[in-house]
């Protein structure tokens, strides 16, 4: 397996345009990516993409709920925010986005061509909107809402 490999070259570029962005973290896992692929890991390439994204958002909503299960929001204050309007149109927001990204994932499975434009995305939107990087499966799913695949 050659460093210059176009996949590698285009890990490479994605890793870079994230520095440039200021997005460490995507750099850091394009970085990964290309250890796997270049390394005898490249075997694992299946197990990840079929267990990989389960893992992370189970990391995600781990990190997500940290203050409730640390004490930080107290069970009151939590309890009573449900009463607001607020916290009724987060939850109808949160239903949609779930929604949302169910239709992305199954886009991007059905359609993983289109994986790599959501990344590019995603990068040009941290760095020149001040957005940040967890948009990829929502915008799936908004696509999938464009063109009409779910």
């Amino acid at each position: 397996m050659s460093i210059f490999e176009p996949i590698v070259l285009i890990l490479l570029a994605l890793a870079g345009l994230s520095m440039f962005a200021g997005n460490y973290t995507v750099a850091a896992a394009m970085v990964v990516l290309i250890i796997v692929r270049i390394s005898p890991l490249a075997l694992y390439f299946p197990w990840l993409q079929k267990h990989g994204l389960n893992i992370g958002i189970f990391l995600l909503m781990v990190a997500v709920m940290v203050p409730i299960a640390s004490g930080k929001i107290p069970a009151m204050d939590l309890l009573k925010s449900f009463t607001h309007w607020k916290s009724a149109a987060a939850i109808a927001v949160g239903i949609f986005v779930a929604w949302l990204g169910g239709r992305g994932v199954t886009l991007m499975a059905a359609q993983p061509g289109v994986v790599a434009g959501l990344m590019v995305g995603t990068i040009l939107g941290v760095a020149f909107f001040r957005g940040v990087p967890v948009g990829p499966l929502i915008a799936a799913g908004l696509l999938s809402l464009l063109i009409g695949k779910s």
